[in-house]
């Protein structure tokens, strides 16, 4: 399909100032040419990315993935494009980061389907689209063409609107009968926002926090003496909850919760990710945070108690997770005896039996600031992992 200039994709974007970083894990990559073979491409796209290999991948998101052709993993690399354009440009408004994952025909026959993958990520909201196609019904270059359709389709439609006619016709003309996109977007609320361009560093969601703290001086928490609970939350469950009510008779406050939307080696949640996390807490007074280390936290929520794993805890005192530098692990051991009112950690569930942090080798100070939750006081095995990986065989 040659465009008219009215319909030209890179026009289009040009228009609404758009400043593009696309992601493409092999398939769908023919998007990249029909978007830099146009006059004018040089004003919309900053970079475009081809990491085909699975190390590639890990590389960008800071670790392996679950899957690497899910809803899930083309939000992550569309994240990580958003970044990448701001770091390019320091443009957070214009930046704009586009991905696909697929799973498409190859020279052996795949035993799952045949999918497209394809996420947007901006300041201003998430999206995603969808496709399982007939197994069987196409060539590998068709199906690549209707991969590129579809990352042009979602493109346009989260930058125009209205403007994307021509192109949806495109992907119109493309599927088959039985075939359906599957879409979904987030549209943030200005504060979530906010905590991405880095004009706040925490927001309340639920509780009596998020009522009394939404103010213009940026979201952040006011006041001491929090009992917070900071973790990833993927997903929050039962033994989350089960630790939490017995810290606050330990600690006797009510607990607060915690989730960094930023990560010390890997991107940004993106926004559908953080409203999923978010639903999960039912009105329980949670913290969205740019905290992503632990001395941040402790600075942007002084003299609290908090709330942790053992595996967590362990890690406040190994140097490799400061560069391995053990000045670095010092001084920030120095800084949370000093700035919390004390921390308490669980143990977990490991290669079938209960491990303490209570016997590891820790500097005597931290020990000082610590109490050890026993196997006897508390010990549910519940594995966020676990959970997720039974989750993706159900969808699968």
């Amino acid at each position: 399909m040659v465009p008219s200039l009215a319909a030209s994709p890179v026009e289009l974007l040009r228009r609404h100032g758009t400043r593009l970083v696309m992601v493409a894990t092999g398939g769908g990559s023919e998007a990249i040419p029909l978007l830099l073979t146009e006059p004018g491409a040089s004003d919309v796209v900053l970079e475009a990315i081809v990491p085909y290999a699975r190390a590639a991948i890990d590389d960008l998101l800071g670790g392996p993935q679950e899957s690497y052709c899910s809803d899930r993993t083309a939000r992550r690399l569309a994240v990580a494009a958003w970044q990448r354009g701001v770091d390019l440009e320091n443009g957070v408004d214009e930046s704009v980061g586009l991905a696909v994952t697929a799973s498409l025909r190859s020279r052996q026959v795949k035993r799952g389907p045949h999918r497209i993958h394809v996420a947007v990520h901006r300041l201003a909201g998430t999206a995603t689209a969808t496709l399982e196609m007939k197994k069987g019904g196409r060539s590998r270059a068709e199906e690549e063409r209707l991969a590129a359709a579809l990352c042009l389709d979602l493109l346009l439609e989260v930058m125009t609107g209205d403007q994307v006619t021509v192109w949806r016709d495109e992907l119109t003309s493309l599927l088959l009968p039985e075939e359906h996109v599957v879409r979904e977007r987030c549209q943030p609320p200005l504060a979530w926002q906010r905590l991405f361009a880095a004009t706040a560093t925490a927001v309340a969601v639920g509780g009596e926090a998020a009522a009394n703290n939404q103010t213009e001086a940026g979201l952040s928490p006011t006041g001491t003496g929090r009992l917070l609970f900071s973790g990833s939350f993927d997903p929050l469950h039962e033994g989350h909850l089960a630790m939490a009510r017995l810290a606050e008779e330990i600690a006797e406050r009510p607990v607060e919760w915690e989730l960094s939307v930023t990560n010390v080696d890997k991107p940004m949640l993106d926004y559908i990710e953080i409203s999923q996390r978010v639903s999960l807490f039912d009105g329980r007074t949670l913290w969205l945070s740019r905290a992503a280390t632990f001395v941040e936290k402790i600075e942007l929520f002084p003299e609290s108690t908090f709330i942790m794993g053992a595996d967590t805890y362990l890690r406040l005192a190994d140097s490799r997770y400061y560069g391995g530098s053990q000045k670095q692990a010092d001084a920030a051991i120095r800084t949370i005896c000093k700035k919390t009112r004390g921390l308490i950690v669980f143990g977990r569930e490991q290669d079938g039996a209960f491990q303490s942090a209570a016997q590891a080798d820790l500097p005597e100070k931290l020990r000082d600031v610590t109490y050890f939750v026993s196997e006897r006081e508390f010990r549910m095995d519940v594995s966020s992992t676990a959970i997720r990986a039974a989750a993706e065989t159900a969808v699968t």
